[in-house]
């Protein structure tokens, strides 16, 4: 699974500002309801029950946190880096400032846990992550997050 299949150009939004997880919880979700059939309110609320359960900061200032929904039909993905690392709970309790939301039917299954251990394994190459920190423009990560000659072996 590429993550150009949930992810689409639009969706990449650089230099992010939020002070807190919860103002990135929001920021994203409402750049999720604009480009989807859901509400921001309705992504925030499952985003953050879902963080209740344990925090999406995978580690090395990545976050990506994820939800499943009623009455969607697709995976969808929103890649954001932030203007300043945030406080996110992470497992290594250092700083995020790369996020990447995503989201799922409720019947979505193994396609979400799919979609969630590419992202992972995506953002954990340590030399496309240093290129992504330091791209330019949205058009740059999201060649980085998506072009095959980038990727690592699915």
């Amino acid at each position: 699974m590429d993550l150009g299949e949930f992810l689409g150009k639009d969706a990449v939004v650089i230099d992010l500002k939020a002070s807190s997880k919860k103002q990135l919880l929001q920021a994203m979700s409402e750049r999720a309801a604009e480009l989807t059939n859901l509400s921001a309110r309705e992504i925030f609320d499952t985003i953050l029950q879902r963080e209740k359960l344990g925090s999406t900061g995978v580690g090395n200032g990545i976050a990506i946190p994820h939800g499943k929904f009623n009455n969607f039909d697709k995976i969808f993905g929103i890649f954001a880096r932030l203007e300043t690392p945030i406080a996110f709970d992470s497992l290594d309790e250092k700083d995020v400032d790369i996020a990447f939301l995503l989201l799922a039917p409720e019947s979505a299954g193994a396609d979400h846990l799919k979609a969630l251990s590419r992202i992972a394994r995506v953002l954990r190459d340590t030399d496309r992550l240093a290129a992504l920190r330091s791209a330019s423009s949205e058009d740059a990560i999201y060649e980085l997050l998506t072009n095959p000659a980038h990727s690592n072996a699915a």
